[in-house]
């Protein structure tokens, strides 16, 4: 109970704000910080930062700054290294993004395929990069090659037959449980917040929380490696929201080698904003996407400064994977393709009816998945995490081995699925009958009739997506790092359809199948979501076609309506909700006439508020106070009989404060008189000398009055940032609301359990 009341404390002291105690007659002042405390310029674990205080301490900082450089040319030096401190940051994130997503890329596309087999040549190859590197791979059989074998050619010496297909399965199963009992068991010792996709977290974290170690070196560490090994165990999981996190660790390391973003908790979440753009930037291979999806989803402060540093680092980011090219097609992403062929009116329908198919697949998804992860956490299910992903494991492997298309990774299905056909496609989805009578090219197939491997294609898609739609609702939200793949679906189209009869041309493109898929991708993963304008912008950047952007709006404006009407929340809302994580989204509406009154405390029947006078309580009164309660700070008011506010006094100030006085100033004692204003009050003779605290005295507290909408307050806590405000009539203080009772209130008013806003 000590941690919920003490949720939204402050813990940071400014030195130049803690001067101290004035003796006596003596007009001598001490600066309590010469030799600051141990967590001084720190907020302890589970608490809110002041964005107030935190911007107006960097104003004050940058003022400094400003001043000092005209006095010397050393120190006009370092009042540019300050400026260009932020691009330098930015500059080190996106290289350490870029780097470790290139790095994830080629360890995921080895280890995927060292589930089938191994290249004998050199067995850090994976099986494309084997046959590469074979002078005997022909253009029919080119992801064939003697130096690749499977694990039944490699250990029983056949590669056709029963045998051989029970010992690759065995194998195959035996691999993906290794990987993912590795994964979680890394996670487990050595970095428990390492585990899903981060999202959740993140949002919460620049709302302005502090989860210490969320963000380190350890989690990046594990983040990192446990991401490859659960990706390559076949899990129905990405890795798109484990890299928004990855890339967020590094800003955090980055931002803790410069003052400026280190001893500023405000100043950090600036550049988090711009890391988790880097992240969503190698993820899908989408650099504007990424700035935008950083503006959109996850960032609560998004200032034009870091708009721009947010696309810088997108950019080095983008730059840094292009440089690497994991998939060795010079593209960002592996499923990149280019479309040409025009899309046409009467397919807007088909598009809106994809959006209302991603729409009801995003609301079955979260709310199942939301229920299956409430189950989780409230029996003994969430006490055996590790087995719980080992029969998760398994069956997804037993599964998902018959089905070529389950079996595969999730970025070779979407570039499979994304692709049109040609000469050069070897796809099943390809097995077009071709006649040798034809006159036309060999490429243009539009008139061909499907062959055999085109209905199998589309019987196995059909039973992969009821299969990923399953599994990925027990998959999503394990203690290993999960993200959401990418959902896609596959159009097989007719072009003699009378429909399309006045826009197809014989011999021609009528309908682009990988259109289809990519427009499904789209709808499905907003109807999750809740993306709109960046999930359009990433899809572009995916596709490169520009002529496609009616499409996808219309596929994911739709999901989100269709969504929309079943709950406003999103997956991450929802996880964040759950986790009772104290978030106040700036998406949801307040509409209830509730007023000030109605929320703060005390309420009656409770003790009245605990506050300091100005000038009539003594050093014993106020560590008293402070020990018999937990409060984040205390109101100061002229007396407890007027109740008149002067200001509001910070706890974890005064017991700084309190303790350095008795330190170092001579004559503080416990009937120490503790004043708060300019001038000492009027002491008796031979009285101790009194303790002068109005430096540490916030004389500026945000005060609304008791018939204050609440409507209102809650738009305030949003847009400031605030953690507690305090409330007046006519000057006279009445009590209190913090961004605790906010958020029960709004809860309780949803019908919702006000206890749930804690962190277990």
């Amino acid at each position: 109970m000590n941690l919920l009341k003490n949720l939204f404390s402050p813990l940071y002291i400014d030195p130049n704000m803690v001067n101290a105690g004035e003796m006596n007659g003596s007009g001598n002042l001490m600066d309590f910080l010469d030799e600051p405390f141990p967590d001084v310029g720190t907020y302890e674990d589970f608490h809110t930062i002041d964005w107030l205080r935190e911007k107006s301490r960097d104003t004050d900082r940058h003022r400094k700054i400003t001043s000092k450089s005209k006095e010397s040319i050393w120190e006009f030096i370092k009042s540019l290294l300050d400026a260009w401190s932020g691009w330098v940051v930015m500059l080190l994130i996106g290289l350490l993004a870029g780097t470790l997503a290139g790095v994830i890329d080629l360890a995921v596309d080895w280890m995927t395929d060292l589930k089938e087999g191994v290249c004998l040549s050199a067995f850090w190859y994976s099986h494309e990069q084997c046959c590469w590197t074979s002078n005997e791979t022909t253009f029919d059989d080119r992801d064939k090659c003697p130096q690749w074998q499977k694990w039944s050619e490699l250990l029983v010496n056949q590669s056709e037959g029963a045998s051989a297909y029970i010992l690759n399965y065995f194998l195959y199963i035996l691999w993906a449980l290794c990987f993912a009992f590795l994964a979680v068991s890394l996670v487990r010792v050595f970095a428990p917040y390492a585990c899903g996709s981060g999202i959740p977290e993140i949002k919460t974290i620049l709302s302005g929380f502090i989860i210490r170690g969320y963000l380190g070196k350890w989690t990046l560490l594990i983040k990192t490696v446990t991401l490859v090994l659960v990706v390559s165990s076949g899990l129905s999981l990405g890795k798109e929201g484990p890299l928004v996190h990855v890339a967020c660790c590094c800003g955090n390391f980055f931002s803790s080698l410069f003052s400026k973003y280190s001893k500023n908790e405000g100043k950090r979440r600036e550049v988090l904003s711009a890391a988790a753009a880097a992240g969503v930037s190698v993820a899908f291979g989408a650099p504007i996407g990424g700035v935008l999806f950083s503006l959109e989803e996850v960032s609560y402060y998004f200032p034009l400064k870091t708009l721009w540093r947010s696309f810088f680092a997108a950019l080095v980011a983008a730059f840094t994977l292009r440089s690497i090219n994991p998939f060795g097609n010079s593209r960002l992403v592996l499923f990149y393709v280019e479309y040409h062929t025009p899309w046409y009116m009467a397919e807007l329908f088909p598009f809106i009816l994809l959006g209302v198919f991603g729409g009801l697949w995003g609301t079955l998804f979260i709310r199942c998945n939301i229920a299956w992860c409430r189950r989780r956490k409230t029996t003994r299910l969430g006490k055996y995490p590790v087995l719980e992903v080992i029969v998760i494991t398994a069956i997804t492997a037993i599964i998902a081995y018959p089905n070529p298309y389950t079996r595969r990774s999730t970025s070779e299905l979407i570039s499979e699925l994304f692709n049109d056909c040609g000469a050069l496609e070897s796809s099943q989805l390809c097995d077009y009958i071709n006649d040798p009578n034809m006159t036309r090219p060999v490429d243009d197939i539009p008139d061909r009739p499907a062959g055999p491997g085109v209905y199998t294609a589309m019987w196995q898609l059909a039973l992969a997506l009821v299969f990923k739609i399953v599994i990925t609702i027990f998959t999503f939200g394990m203690k290993i790092p999960s993200g959401l793949f990418i959902p896609s679906m596959l159009a097989y189209h007719h072009h003699d359809w009378i429909i399309f009869r006045n826009w197809c041309r014989p011999g021609a493109d009528c309908v682009t199948p990988g259109l289809y898929a990519m427009v499904g991708a789209a709808a499905c993963l907003g109807g999750v979501t809740r993306m709109t304008v960046s999930l359009v912008v990433i899809m572009f950047e995916l596709t490169g076609g520009l002529e496609y952007i009616v499409p996808l709006m219309a596929a994911a404006v739709t999901s989100k309506w269709v969504a929309d009407a079943f709950g406003k929340e999103g997956i991450y809302e929802a996880h964040i909700h759950l986790n009772g994580y104290p978030f106040l989204d700036v998406k949801d509406e307040f509409t209830h006439r509730t007023l000030a009154t109605d929320v703060m405390r005390p309420r009656r029947g409770e003790a009245p508020l605990s506050v300091l006078t100005q000038d009539s309580m003594t050093v014993e009164d106020v560590e008293t106070l402070i020990k018999e309660t937990d409060y984040n700070g205390f109101p100061v008011v002229v007396s407890k009989d007027s109740e008149r506010l002067i200001g509001f006094a910070q706890r974890r100030e005064l017991i700084l404060a309190i303790k350095n006085a008795r330190q170092r100033q001579d004559g503080v004692v416990s009937n120490s008189i503790v004043y708060f204003t300019e001038d000492p009050p009027e002491l008796p003779p031979n009285s101790p000398h009194p303790l002068k605290l109005r430096r540490i005295l916030n004389l500026s507290p945000f005060t609304v009055t008791d018939h204050t909408p609440m409507e209102t307050v809650v738009d305030i806590f949003r847009k400031l940032g605030l953690r507690q405000c305090l409330v007046t009539r006519s000057g006279r203080l009445l009590g209190i609301i913090t961004k605790k009772d906010v958020l029960r209130h709004m809860a309780q008013m949803a019908n919702q359990d006000p206890e749930s806003i804690m962190f277990n």
